[in-house]
């Protein structure tokens, strides 16, 4: 079968965006970025694009196969909605759920994909959280858990912000769809507190919004509990409800969000934790599966990448590999959960969760799935 997507627009070229476009490059896909800034000196073609001016970007985007979107979560509806129109595939990494849900409206008459949430969580936990779902009669409950920290934490929030602090602060205060007894519900983030171990480091986890993507409408009637917390490191999540609700910076998102990146910049050594378990009953008997592991930055492409980057970038591009292949269906909505992990790990980019190495270039002695340098 011949490849249903050759060319891809990226829009945004930050941290996971510049990633994005170097793995779809290298993978073969021919490759156009697109930032506000000038970008030179990068080894795919890139142009200059201000989404100010929503007809340029749609006449710009009539040249490609496919988008895969990593902006704010607030440009992607817009994005998503010139992509339908155009008939082309659509790819994006938010964790809003209004956003995903205005695109799944249009999925009805879509002639092309679009698929949301195709980071790592939303995302990928998304997909691991089916795979080991799939082998149980009955399902009881499915925990699904993620962070990503600074290896070696300092101060009393152990963090970093390596990630987009809009959409941290967005996960911290906005409520979280979960499955309790068999119900839907929404509860509030930054609670349900537990503890969890990896590697011997405890960890605590709390309620987050947005990390179960579409999982709670495909669950629904099928398990009795669903829920996603993110991990950090212990104490965490009673400073933040003291930061946003005792100082009342929940009123002011934009300048929370400001104050936390000033006071804790990023770091290049950080570590991806990801936790999945599912219980419920195999041939009538009760039965646990797990999923764990911590993944640590990597070199590819001669430059060394931070563990958040590269989990999420490999992950949406992993999606894309798999729509082009013909793999998964080529139009319609595409939930994260009915991608077969299976069949992910077997791509190009989807290998780097399974430690396969991209050609010559991730180097040996890198850190995948734990182990120690």
């Amino acid at each position: 079968m011949s490849a249903r997507i050759k060319s891809v627009f990226v829009l945004g070229l930050g941290k996971v965006g510049f990633l994005v476009a170097t793995l779809l490059h290298e993978t073969g896909f021919r490759v156009t970025g697109a930032d506000l800034r000038e970008a030179v000196g990068l080894p795919f073609s890139t142009v200059r694009l201000d989404l100010k001016e929503p007809g340029e970007l749609k006449e710009r985007m009539r040249e490609y196969d496919a988008v895969v979107s990593c902006l704010p979560y607030n440009f992607n509806t817009g994005i998503a909605s010139a992509a339908h129109e155009l008939g082309i595939h659509y790819f994006d990494l938010t964790e809003d759920v209004r956003t995903t849900k205005a695109i799944l409206q249009m999925s009805p008459t879509a002639k092309a994909v679009l698929a949301t949430q195709c980071g790592l969580a939303p995302g990928f936990i998304a997909i691991v959280g089916a795979s080991l779902a799939e082998n149980f009669d009955a399902i009881r409950n499915i925990r699904l858990r993620v962070g990503a920290l600074p290896q070696n934490p300092t101060g009393l929030l152990g963090y970093a912000f390596n990630w987009s602090p809009e959409g941290v602060v967005n996960e911290y205060l906005n409520d979280c769809q979960v499955i309790e007894d068999g119900e839907l519900k929404w509860v509030s983030p930054l609670e349900w507190l537990e503890t969890i171990v990896i590697e011997g480091v405890q960890l605590e986890a709390f309620t987050t919004s947005g990390g179960l993507g579409t999982m709670c409408e495909t669950y629904k009637g099928r398990v009795e509990n669903l829920d996603y917390k993110t991990i950090r490191y212990p104490g965490h999540a009673k400073l933040m409800n003291f930061f946003f609700h005792e100082l009342l910076m929940r009123k002011d998102r934009k300048l929370a969000g400001e104050i936390l990146t000033c006071a804790k910049p990023p770091v290049s050594e950080d570590v991806v934790y990801i936790h999945a378990s599912v219980e419920g009953w195999k041939g009538g008997s009760l039965s646990r599966d797990e999923f764990v592991r911590a993944y640590y930055p990597v070199e590819i492409a001669g430059r060394r990448r931070r563990a958040i980057s590269w989990t999420t970038a490999a992950s949406v591009c992993a999606v894309v590999e798999m729509v082009s292949s013909g793999s998964l269906p080529g139009k319609g909505f595409l939930k994260q959960e009915e991608i077969p992990l299976s069949e992910f790990l077997k791509t190009r980019n989807g290998g780097l969760y399974a430690g396969k190495p991209l050609g010559r270039n991730l180097k040996k002695g890198n850190r995948l799935g734990g182990g120690k340098d």
